[in-house]
């Protein structure tokens, strides 16, 4: 039996703070979770990608460290079987820009997704 694979979008005004990124981190992991950070300005850009209950947790810890301007640009939701690719290491990683993020999006076949999510497209 194979589990579906479940990610979500959150856009923030920024992402600055070295001890939420530490919170994210530990939670990425006790979630088992896939992420990855636009961080060091605006916007802050967040994609998870995991297990349903633990890309919802991971949402939910985000959540909780009360972002400025959260907004969950595509709630949880299964990742289309034709891009699922579950063997990205699980954990948290950051990148500098919106052009790195755009581009790890379209590695993964979620360039499409991702504009919607992020209201490019």
């Amino acid at each position: 039996m194979s589990t579906s694979i479940f990610h979500a979008l959150i856009r923030t005004h920024h992402i600055t703070s070295r001890k939420k990124v530490a919170h994210l981190r530990k939670a990425a992991t006790k979630y088992d979770c896939y992420a990855l950070l636009r961080s060091g300005g605006c916007p802050g850009i967040m994609y998870c990608k995991g297990s349903e209950e633990g890309v919802k947790e991971w949402v939910g810890t985000v959540q909780r460290l009360r972002y400025k301007d959260f907004q969950l640009a595509s709630k949880p939701a299964p990742v289309e079987s034709s891009v699922a690719k579950p063997e990205e290491r699980t954990g948290l990683f950051e990148l500098e820009s919106v052009k790195e993020f755009a581009a790890a999006m379209e590695k993964r076949g979620l360039s499409e997704w991702w504009k919607r999510g992020m209201e490019f497209a």
